[in-house]
């Protein structure tokens, strides 16, 4: 049987090193050696004598066995040579490197932000465009008042549970968030009819709610720590305040744009005119040039919408006009239109023959 090396040897100290110095170098050892990180042959036994050494040398009273009588002084009190329990603040910093665990024996109590909240609300094209204040109802959980939190009795408070677990580098100890509280370290032992001992309980709340001018349809209004309220000594959540815009009966939207049709009667469109048409700002004069073509798009500049984040940002109104034909014609409009029919009769023969011609060109070319 192969002699065993010394344990202040194996972590490279003397025997007069502090506690600290101890648990700095088995910090270090156990890093180098971890056969995760060392995938040399001897780098699992290097692994356990490392840890062999600090569970003897972090123990004031087998430390003192050792340095009297050597490896007979403590045959027999490594618990079989290869164990992390016991570990406590020497290997907290490097368990989570090597097992993704939460380790810590601290006794810090977990905190958990409250979920966030959505509230989907309707607005109307004009109060999305101006903006102003609207009411809400929500539901959501509010903490009890009445329950007093009690120490959990399942992690004494802690927040959290170890658990031993033997692997083939010997018995580690995790720690593991307490179930029962959920790691906040408290329970309701009293329970209330209010909240039954969950210690929150679902209510409504009513709160008014800030339009910006010129919210869009789909964007979110965030009401910061309006939402489910945190556990232990966690933040609350947020709300969201979906917003949906109600179609209008004359514009349509486009980003800060406003878009409208017109139907124009045909001496209108032909002679020219000035016409009064409405813009989300009040009637505004919109001059029809003479020979304005059916589909032609006016565009009054200023009078969108503001922009919802620069508010020195404005967007333009886009009239459209289109011809609108007679479906009925008293006997004075008709003879009108004859009389003009007889007169424009050349060119629209003019007109057609031109255009057919043009066609069969493009065709045969």
């Amino acid at each position: 049987m192969a002699e065993k090396r010394d344990y202040y040897e194996i972590l490279g100290i003397s025997k007069n090193a502090s506690d600290e110095d101890i648990k700095s170098a088995f910090r270090k050892k156990a890093l180098e050696y971890h056969p995760d990180r060392n995938k040399s042959e001897d780098a699992e036994s290097k692994f356990k004598e490392v840890n062999e050494a600090y569970q003897i040398l972090s123990d004031s009273e087998k430390k003192n066995r050792y340095d009297q009588f050597g490896h007979a002084g403590v045959s027999g009190a490594q618990g079989g040579g290869a164990g992390f329990e016991g570990f406590g603040g020497g290997f907290g910093d490097i368990f989570d490197a090597f097992f993704g665990g939460s380790q810590s024996n601290s006794g810090r109590k977990a905190s958990y932000r409250g979920a966030d909240l959505e509230y989907p609300i309707t607005l109307s094209f004009e109060e999305a465009v101006f903006g102003g204040e609207k009411g809400i109802t929500i539901e959501k959980l509010f903490p009890c008042d009445t329950c007093k939190p009690v120490s959990c009795t399942n992690c004494n408070g802690t927040g959290q549970i170890k658990r031993a677990q033997r692997t083939m580098f010997g018995q580690f100890t995790q720690v593991v968030t307490c179930q029962t509280c959920s790691g906040t370290g408290e329970s309701f032992d009293n329970k209330c009819q209010t909240c039954k001992g969950a210690g929150r309980f679902k209510n409504s709340k009513n709160l008014f709610v800030t339009i910006p001018q010129g919210i869009d349809d789909g964007m979110q209004i965030r009401l910061q720590g309006e939402g489910e309220p945190g556990l232990g000594k966690g933040q609350n959540g947020d709300l969201y305040v979906i917003v949906k815009v109600e179609e209008h009966d004359i514009f349509e939207r486009s980003g800060n744009n406003i878009s409208m049709d017109i139907p124009l009667n045909i001496p209108t469109l032909v002679l020219g005119s000035t016409i009064r048409i409405p813009t989300i700002q009040g009637e505004e004069n919109l001059t029809i040039p003479p020979g304005t073509q059916s589909g032609q798009v006016f565009r009054i500049r200023g009078k969108g919408i503001v922009d919802v984040r620069e508010k020195n940002k404005r967007g333009d109104q886009l009239v459209t006009v289109n011809v609108k034909i007679p479906k009925k014609l008293n006997k004075q409009q008709t003879e009108l239109y004859k009389k003009l029919q007889e007169i424009t009769e050349d060119d629209t023969k003019k007109n057609v023959s031109d255009w057919l011609k043009n066609k069969i060109k493009d065709t045969f070319s």
